[in-house]
Formats: structure tokens, sequence, C-alpha cells
């Protein structure tokens, strides 16, 4: 017996020393070549990089995996306990492998094995195991594959503490629905942050490691609540829970609740990708999608709505009035099952397409995808007179058939009132066509250069480009107010005087002689500058270009931010240059802040991952902006770095004028609304560009309305007519809750009364009588000269100004004006 139980022992010794052996050779074979874990000492996943408006609310997401990383500090310990025990019970008893589940993982495999049935291998992964996997491996499913990751798992936890494994884990698993981490997850199927979900909901995110897809809680939702109760049971065995909140939590209904896509900030598209190019221009695209930078961005939803809403109503309604282009397509037959057939073109947002069934006298009954039928009544329709080539229109139609056929696909609008303002039934529609007209609005901050706003086109999902920022064009006469504010600055007054007469110029040999015109093909003579800006005379601006001289123009141009390199020939006086709204926006902005310089931004402030600012656009210090100095109600006083641009006083001389373009001039539409406003059309050659670019005391707002591919906008089409209707209504609505407030007067300015049509200091019994900017030593004596400035250039000319390029080359010699009067 004795001998016996020796050569047992001698066995069972050996067989541990080969078993020993072998899993030693195991480990060294399988050992080699391993990844490097201490990389996870650095874990910096790629996280979702985050834009959010002014308000705080979201503007975009961009990201290669949706994730938010969350310290384990952070995370509620509902949700920790749940992962737990779904995953790893043990976790933080066993050293990196749970002996036990491997174990039962080996009689469950060896049983499914036996039995014959084809079933995934059973894993008995620890946490620790399935961050080596995660990070470190791959996704195979091997024996070889199980033996790496268990030495791995062994390694890590030698290497770090339990609650940085589990940070890692929570913060890297795949949950489904494009989630990566419990955070992003919570968000994505529940529309909550960690700390506000329940234990219910905390139990279902522990359930998906395993398999999302086959607990999805819509397509799957039995089997989804039922995997979710046996965390919850797992939670109650473990105990994390009571019996009466382990109850509580399997009764409650598992609901899906998707971040809805409102909560983004609507229409902020074309802001949001100016932004991303921004970014990956100056960070890259690996900081934009995988370094978590959170952009706090210069955008106000509401104005951003505003302005969403005013540019589409206006470019629709510059569409209608040039004629209805036809129906989108045509069907006959089956007709639900053909319209259903149809892609709806980009860019119809809340409109719908619509089969025409019939016509009647005083209505079309339409036919919608699904079978639902509704009406289009004649009042909704009466608007579309045939489009003709050269933006033209037809005769007027009189009758639904004139406009509409059996089996005409059209866009439709859904329409609460009629032209009288009777509600209707919800079966009624307006007839609505896509405009091929573009354009852009841009809304900032005069005194900082904050983008509040930007639209740059009818839509975003039609043409993601930005004719607010990548759009060259010509800005015609809105160009002229800096034309004017360079002839302030050397000496001119709003009322000097300057001929209103025929221009010739020589442009060179073989060139034709260039003649400007005036829009309305006449001359008024010697005309004050403030008349010659706000009946927006061309021939004046020409001449009073030539006085002052296209170097100082071009100066001008450079140093407000509209043109870089202004070509100095007497056309680019007239706006000929090209340049985009957001900067000759700024440009104005600049006008009315007093002539400072302001840099327009779509960013306030960067912040990389950890909080720390990477990108700030004020770069002003504020040694006083702490919480102590706020707390007794004190404001801090920040320095006012910005350069000037021009005299104070020339930029207010200018903002009076432009306020008299509102007033009494192209832009009196806008005087309608009864507040201080001022601005300038502009209407480039054959009216292909039309603007309003103009001002409020606080806002600066720029609207350009044209086609993509350059080509007129119609008959009698200017910026009066198409831009003007448009900063009409958005400024009605941006200011409606504002008090009305003057525009702010810089120090030595002199208002005085005088004849508007003249410019002389008023007299008794005069009706049309301004006040009018003087700067101390300009002020204007009784018999209309101007006291105490020289006459400008040195001209010994008989009015102190110029001789005009009407006087060369064959025509008829006319007096040297354009000086000072």
């Amino acid at each position: 017996m004795l001998r016996v139980l020796t050569f047992l022992f001698s066995m069972v010794v050996l067989a541990g020393l080969v078993g020993g052996g072998a899993l030693l050779a195991a480990f060294w074979h399988f050992g080699r070549g391993l990844p490097d874990y201490h990389q996870l000492a650095h874990y910096a996943p790629p996280v979702t990089s985050r834009v959010y408006a002014g308000d705080g609310r979201l503007v975009a997401e961009y990201a290669v995996e949706k994730r938010t990383f969350v310290p384990l500090s952070a995370i509620p310990r509902r949700v920790i306990h749940a992962f737990l025990s779904a995953e790893d019970k043990n976790f933080y008893d066993h050293p990196g492998i749970d002996l036990v589940g491997v174990a039962r993982a080996i009689v469950i495999n060896v049983g499914n094995k036996l039995r014959g049935a084809d079933r995934r291998p059973e894993g008995a992964s620890t946490i620790t195991q399935q961050v080596a996997k995660n990070f470190l491996l791959t996704n195979e499913v091997s024996y070889e594959r199980k033996i790496k990751e268990a030495i791995l798992a062994l390694r890590i936890e030698q290497a770090f503490p339990k609650d940085h494994i589990l940070e890692l884990y929570l913060n890297e698993i795949y949950l489904g629905l494009g989630s990566y981490g419990v955070a992003a997850a919570a968000k994505n199927y529940f529309n909550k942050g960690l700390d506000e979900l329940s234990t219910a909901e905390a139990a279902y995110l522990a359930a998906l490691p395993k398999a999302p897809n086959n607990y999805h809680p819509v397509r799957n939702a039995r089997a989804a609540q039922e995997r979710r109760n046996w965390v919850i049971s797992r939670m109650r065995e473990d105990g994390h829970l009571t019996a009466e909140e382990a109850a509580a939590a399997s009764g409650e209904p598992l609901l899906l609740h998707r971040p809805d896509e409102t909560q983004l900030v609507a229409g902020g598209d074309y802001f949001a990708e100016d932004i991303r190019r921004h970014i990956a221009e100056r960070f890259g695209d690996e900081a934009l999608y995988k370094g978590g930078l959170v952009v706090r961005s210069t955008l106000d939803p509401q104005l951003q709505a505003l302005a969403e809403r005013a540019l589409r109503q206006g470019l629709q309604e510059y569409d209608r009035r040039h004629g209805w282009r036809g129906p989108i397509a045509r069907i006959d037959g089956d007709w639900a099952e053909k319209l259903a057939r149809i892609t709806p073109p980009a860019g119809l947002g809340q409109w719908q397409l619509a089969v025409v069934l019939k016509t009647g006298p005083d209505d079309a009954e339409i036919g919608f995808v699904g079978g639902s039928r509704g009406r289009i009544p004649w009042s909704e329709m009466r608007w579309a007179r045939p489009w003709l080539e050269g933006q033209r229109v037809g005769a007027m139609p009189r009758r639904p058939a004139d406009v509409l056929a059996k089996g005409d696909v059209v866009a439709v609008e859904a329409v609460g009132a009629s032209e009288g303002g009777q509600t209707r039934e919800d079966s009624v529609y307006a007839l609505r066509q896509l405009p091929k007209v573009e354009g852009a609005l841009v809304a900032m901050d005069p005194h900082t250069g904050r983008v509040l706003a930007m639209v740059g086109g009818f839509s975003y999902e039609r043409s993601q480009f930005n004719r607010a920022t990548q759009a060259l064009r010509q800005p015609g006469s809105a160009f002229k107010p800096f034309v004017y504010l360079a002839a302030l600055d050397s000496g001119y007054t709003p009322s000097s005087l300057v001929l209103d007469g025929p221009v010739e110029i020589d442009q060179g040999p073989g060139l034709p002689k260039w003649r400007p015109q005036n829009y309305s093909g006449d001359f008024l003579g010697p005309t004050t500058l403030r008349i010659g800006l706000e009946k927006s005379r061309n021939l004046m601006t020409v001449q009073l270009a030539q006085d002052v001289g296209m170097a100082k123009i071009a100066d001008y141009a450079k140093r407000f931010g509209i043109v870089d390199d202004l070509p100095q020939v007497l056309a680019m006086s007239l706006g000929a240059g090209e340049t985009t709204v957001l900067r000759l926006t700024a440009a104005y902005a600049m006008l009315v802040n007093g002539g400072k310089q302001i840099r327009p931004t779509l960013i306030d402030r960067i912040q990389d991952r950890s909080g720390a600012t990477i990108f700030r656009h004020d770069q002003r210090s504020c040694e006083d902006c702490t919480a102590t100095f706020f707390a007794h109600g004190e404001t801090p006083t920040l320095p006012d770095d910005r350069p000037a641009l021009t005299d104070p006083a020339s930029a207010y001389q200018m903002v009076s004028i432009l306020q008299g373009v509102v007033e009494r001039g192209t832009g009196r539409r806008i005087a309608e609304l009864g507040r201080p406003l001022a601005g300038k059309t502009g209407t480039s050659n054959d009216s292909f560009d039309t603007w309003f670019v103009g001002f409020s005391p606080d806002l600066a707002v720029g609207v350009f309305v044209g086609f993509d591919e350059p080509k007129s906008l119609g008959a009698k089409e200017t910026g009066s007519s198409v831009a003007v209707p448009i900063f009409k209504d958005f400024m009605a609505a941006a200011l409606a809750d504002q008090p009305a407030m003057p525009f702010r007067l810089p120090p030595g300015i002199r208002l005085v009364r005088v004849n508007h049509d003249t410019g002389l200091p008023a007299q008794p019994g005069d009706r049309n009588v301004i006040l009018e900017a003087f700067k101390p030593d300009s002020l204007p004596s009784d018999d209309g000269r101007v006291l105490g400035v020289s006459q400008p250039l040195g001209q010994d000319a008989p009015w102190g100004g110029m001789q005009p390029a009407g006087a060369v080359d064959g025509l008829a010699p006319v007096p040297a004006m354009g000086g000072l009067y």
C-alpha cells in the first residue's frame, strides 16, 4: 500500500511538474510579441468634438466614434454596480482571471460539444480580459486569442489599479447605436446624462456588452427586457438592490428615447460647417474628429432661426415674381405607387410632393404618398404666371387648368389660413416651387465681431456651398460708403457739393471709353454728398473717387477688410471688386462702432478634452474677472485695444448719411419699421448681384441675392426690390423686443440744422430740414462754404475741386466741381 501511495504521489507531482512546465511554455510561447500594455496608462480614446451655441445648445458633433470620456469618480455607483453584476461580480477580488468562471465555461462548452449544439463558445472573460481584447487584441474567436487575452489580463492587473482598469472598460465598451462608452450610450438610448439614469436604465446598458444588436429595445423588445431584468436580479443577489428596488426596476417599461434632432440648433448647418473647416485647418482632422474639443460658438439660435426664415421667404418671393417653371415630374396610371418611387428634390424641407388628380374651376385635387388627398385653392396658385427667358413672365393665369394638369407632380405646403385670414381645413395646400436663385444673410455684433447668425443659401441639404463666406460677388453701390468715407476723412463734409454730370474715361489704347451712367439715366448737377449716397448716384461717386484718389480708396477697402488688393481703377469705386457677405458686413459694422477694427468670428473659445482653453477670440486680459469681484456686484473694466481705422467723427457722419438712405433714399422701405436703422443697397451691372448691408446701433446685417452662375435677376430687380425686404423682415423680428435706440454720437460732433436739398444752414420757412453732423472745424456758413477747411488737394479750380473727366476727350466742358462748396 505504501508503494502504491508513493507511486500515485510521484505521478501527481510529475503531472504537476509537467502541467506547470506546459503552462510556463504556453505563457512563454503565447506571451512573446504581445502588444505593449503600458500604453493603457495614457488612455486617450477618440472622443466626440462638439460645437455649442451661445446659449449652450448643441449645434453639431464631429466624431469617428461617438464617445464622451467620463472619469470613474463621475460615474454613478448604480451604473458601476450594474456592469459589475452583469459582467464580473468578482472584479475587485480576482487577479485578472476568474478561475471559477473559466471552469464553468469549460463545462458548458464541453457539454455543448457532446450534445452537438452549434453554439458560440462561452467566454467567461473578466472585465480586465475585455480591456485587453478591446484595446490590444482583435475580436477573433479562438483559443489562442483567449490565452493571449488571459496573459495580458494578468500583466495589466499587475501594472494598474482596479479603478483605472474599470474606467478604461466603461469608457471604451461598444454598446450599440454608434455608442462607445456608457456616457454616449445613456445619451443615445435615453437622451440622459449618466446621473439621470434610473436603475432599470443602468441595468439595460449593462445588458448590452455581450451582443448590443440582440437586445435592441424596439426590434428585440422582449429579449431586451428579459436581459435587463436578469441584470437587475444579479444586482439584487450581489446586494446592490433591495427586493423592493429590484421589483420596481423590473416592472419599469423599457422605452427608447433617442436624442431629438430638434434639440440641435435649427438651421445651423452652414454655421457649423464653417466652424468645422476652421478647426480642421487650424488643428487638423485628428483633433477635430478624435480630440474631444468643446467649441463655444457665437451662434444665437433665436436670430439664426429668424435669419433662415427671412432669407428663405425672400428668395421664394423673388422666385414667384418671375413665374412658374412647371412641375417636378409627370406620372400617369397608378399614381400612388409611382409617386412613392419619385425621389423628392433636395431642399423641400417641410414641403411635400403631391400629384395633381384633377383640376376644377376653383381648385385642384391632389394626392399624396400613402393615398391621402387634399386640394390647392385658386388663391394659392394664382401667382404662377409662366416663366419666360430672361426672368420674364407670361400672362396671368385665369383658372387652375392654366397652371396645373392631371399627372403633374408638384411641391405643396400645408396652409392654415386663406388670403382673407379665415381658418382653413388641414387638407388645404399651397403650390410651392424651389427657387433657383440663391442668397446669404449674416448678422453680427458690431462691437466684437461675433457672428450671431449666418445662412449660406436656401437649403444646406441642396447645396453646402456657403454664399456668406465662400462666394465672391460684386457689391455694387454697397461699396460706395467707403469711397465717401475716404472723402470725409479728406476734408469733405456731408454738405459738400460734387458734380453729378456726364463722365467719360479713357481706358487706354484699343479699349472703348468708359461712360458710366446713373441708374435713372439723369443728372442732378451739383449735389451734396448726402444726397449722392442716399440716391446712389454713380457719376458723383466716380467724380469723388477721382478727386480723392483710387490709391486712398484701395487702402480703405483693405483696412476695412473688404478687398485685400483693390485694383486702382475708377470702376472699382462703383463696387466692381469682389468680396463676401461676411467681409462687407464686418466693414459696415466698423462704421457703426465708431471706426474700430473688429475681426469677424464664429468661435468664442475652444477647449481641449481636459478643459484647457486652446483658442480664445477675445484676447484682452481681465485681472478683475474673479468670482470674488463679481460677488460684490461690480463690473470689471476691460481695455479697448481695437485699432481705429478712421476718424470716429467721419464714421458717425457716414452712419448719419446711411440713416438717410433708409429714411429718404434707396432703402426707404425699411423706414416703415419706425426705429433708427441705416444701410446701403447694392446692385451690380445688369442686376447680377443685389445687396443690402445695414445696421442698428448694436446689430449689423448683410443680405445678398443672386444666381450661383451669375446672370441677370431680371429687369428692374435691384437691391431695393430683392435684398431690402429680406433685411426688413429680419430686423423687424430681431429687434421686436428691443427698445429703439439712437445711434451713438462721438465727442466733438456738432449737429446743425440744414436744408436737406442744399446742405445750407436752415432758413425760416424751409420745409426739408434735417440735423446734419459736422466736425468742429468744418461748420457751414450762411453762404454754404465750409469754415476752417482748406480746399482739398490744393487745386486752383474755381470750385476748389478736380477737373471732371467729362471735360476730356471731346465732351462738352463742364464746371469743375467735386470739391468743397
